[in-house]
């Protein structure tokens, strides 16, 4: 049986307070819980209160920001708008650029089946497979140079343009993760809070990867990324799919993502999910500049 939109966005709600507090101290300021990481992970952010009375003011996000510069941690800032329809005015009066982004749900239902990739195979990473550290900094390579600029690199040869596309040896180039950083994610995968699977060619290694997020039977699919060189072959798309099926598998009922724009959410609509809001994710406007 479908649930009702309004069902999802308290579950969601929940899911949003719950994923950082086993890595992170929870401080609230005003409306809002700021998360900071206490270790060496993925930074995490301020969101209103769970059960808070009313809309964060500006003031709130003025000692926000205050508390995360003095923390040397990113000024950032996330909500589900139909959840907190008003923090969109109160955000951008106070400073801050909001990237929309569409919010969408699994239709169990409508899931694509497991197809083919060509000239590659989806792997479920194991944190108890001796190469898991391995595994791990090259999906974070893929997705720094995945999702970060310059994804590409221009250069100037004898007067034409040449233009280098992110590749393998760029991937393996990237820096790897400090010791303390794999723990933490060997940790989480194995308390089956994480999950991540990767696209991999036999000759060029890991091209694509992603991971989900559960807390009790919700999770997120996020960090979706695929190598610029290898892209336009559908490892995105099946990646994603085959990431939703295996959470379903293991007893969610619940999978969602964030999606980049409105061309990327056509793209996952076509893979089984459908929006059902937006996910506002806020910084400084000055550093959007």
């Amino acid at each position: 049986m479908a649930l009702e939109d309004t069902d999802v966005f308290t579950r969601l709600e929940r899911f949003y307070d719950a994923v950082p507090r086993d890595a992170a101290v929870a401080e609230e300021i005003g409306g809002f819980v700021l998360f900071v990481n206490n270790g060496e992970g993925w930074p995490f952010y301020a969101r209103p209160r769970l059960g808070g009375a009313g809309t964060p003011s500006a003031a709130d996000v003025t000692a926000v920001r205050q508390r995360q510069r003095d923390l040397g941690v990113p000024e950032a800032f996330e909500w589900v708008h139909e959840t907190t329809p008003d923090l969109l005015a109160v955000a951008r009066s106070a400073g801050l650029d909001v990237l929309l982004a569409p919010l969408m749900v699994l239709e169990n239902a409508a899931l694509v089946p497991d197809l083919p990739l060509p000239g590659a195979a989806i792997r479920f990473l194991d944190p108890a497979r001796p190469g898991f550290a391995a595994d791990i900094n090259a999906s974070r390579a893929v997705a720094r140079l995945g999702f970060g600029a310059p994804a590409n690199t221009t250069t100037v040869q004898s007067g034409s343009l040449v233009v280098e596309v992110a590749g393998p040896a760029q991937r393996d180039a990237v820096p790897p993760l400090s010791d303390a950083a794999v723990v933490d994610l060997t940790r989480r995968h194995a308390a089956g809070r994480m999950l991540s699977a990767v696209v991999e060619s036999p000759t060029a290694g890991i091209l694509a990867c992603g991971t989900v997020q559960r807390v009790g039977a919700v999770g997120e699919v996020a960090g979706v990324a695929t190598l610029p060189s290898a892209r336009r072959r559908g490892y995105a798309s099946q990646l994603t799919a085959s990431l939703a099926r295996r959470t379903l598998t293991d007893g969610t009922d619940l999978v969602f993502l964030s999606a980049g724009d409105d061309d990327v959410a056509r793209l996952y609509s076509k893979v089984g999910f459908r929006r059902i809001g937006t996910a506002c994710i806020a910084e400084p406007a000055a550093l959007s500049a």
